[in-house]
């Protein structure tokens, strides 16, 4: 059994403290403006910044339980604890985004007066705090789906809030009511999209899928050239979390002494690290003993 590992720098945990104390401010802030200004779109933009907050909450404790040492209950230790960080964050979105859509719905009917000038002034202070959270973010987002999923919160945030000042713009020069639910209905469309593929790839991983960038038949074909194999089969290929990818499988080799298995196992180890980042890898020697020898 071979354990490789790749450890990646993530995001750190005082930028996920950072993040979380801007968003609870703008929260206060927005609320306050968007209940003085009778603007829909500016308190969704709150509600999103403090989903945002509760977010980061709930990413930090999960980065924190997939620290934890693997244990006797727990092999795999806890690092999945993410995956699931990452699927409640995204599904509190989803949930958040029909509710707001069905209030900006109910506008259209019985429209509000809107002070559209305090909307703008609170929108761009919302603005330059979402930005900052997503830039705080944006380097641990490219390698752990978990800080991914605060991250589009955050980037949501920021576009909403970017929405919300055109439509403040919009309301202050033409007195355009509509356009404050029209821009909330729109806001939660492109956040249903975004957390639509984060719900999809953890819910992957936690059903155990192979990765979706590696080629079954074209991993066969490469470990089946080395020397000394003459099949593998049995094979289980899964993802633990975003950076280990786990391979297990009988390889059915030549009639060769056991003393050779090990340089055939080093060199399918390198194979498989080098051509398909697989960092974890359980392979089972065997001389033409299994009847079965199918692929999967």
């Amino acid at each position: 059994m071979s354990h490789q590992h790749d450890h990646t720098e993530g995001t750190s945990e005082k930028n996920l403290f950072i993040t979380m104390l801007l968003n609870f401010t703008i929260t206060v802030v927005e609320i306050v403006g968007g209940i003085v200004s009778a603007s829909l779109s500016l308190l969704s933009d709150a509600i999103h910044n403090f989903s945002d907050g509760i977010a980061i909450i709930v990413s930090y404790i999960a980065i924190r339980l997939s620290k934890k040492p693997r244990t006797l209950k727990y092999t795999f230790g806890l690092k999945r604890a993410e995956l699931l960080a990452a699927i409640i964050n995204a599904s509190t979105l989803i949930i958040i985004s029909f509710f707001l859509i069905k209030e900006a719905i109910g506008r259209f009917s019985n429209p509000t007066p809107i002070t559209g000038n305090l909307m703008l002034v609170v929108a761009v202070v919302g603005l330059i705090a979402n930005v900052i959270g997503t830039l705080l973010l944006k380097k641990g987002s490219g390698q752990n789906i978990n800080i991914r999923a605060a991250y589009v919160h955050l980037l949501s945030d920021a576009v909403s809030s970017l929405a919300v000042i055109i439509g403040a713009v919009f309301i202050m020069m033409f007195d355009i009511t509509w356009i404050d639910p029209t821009l909330t209905i729109f806001i939660s469309i492109y956040i249903l999209k975004e957390t639509y593929d984060i719900v999809k790839e953890a819910v992957d991983v936690i059903m155990m899928s192979s990765p979706a960038k590696i080629d079954m038949n074209d991993l066969q074909r490469t470990i089946e050239a080395i020397p000394g194999v003459r099949n593998i089969h049995h094979v289980h290929l899964w993802k633990m979390n975003d950076s280990d990818i786990h391979f297990e499988a009988h390889i059915d080799v030549e009639d060769v002494p056991v003393s050779r298995t090990a340089e055939i196992r080093e060199a399918i180890d390198q194979c498989l690290h080098d051509s398909f980042d697989i960092n974890h890898t359980t392979l089972q020697f065997e001389c033409d003993s299994c009847s079965r020898k199918a692929l999967v």
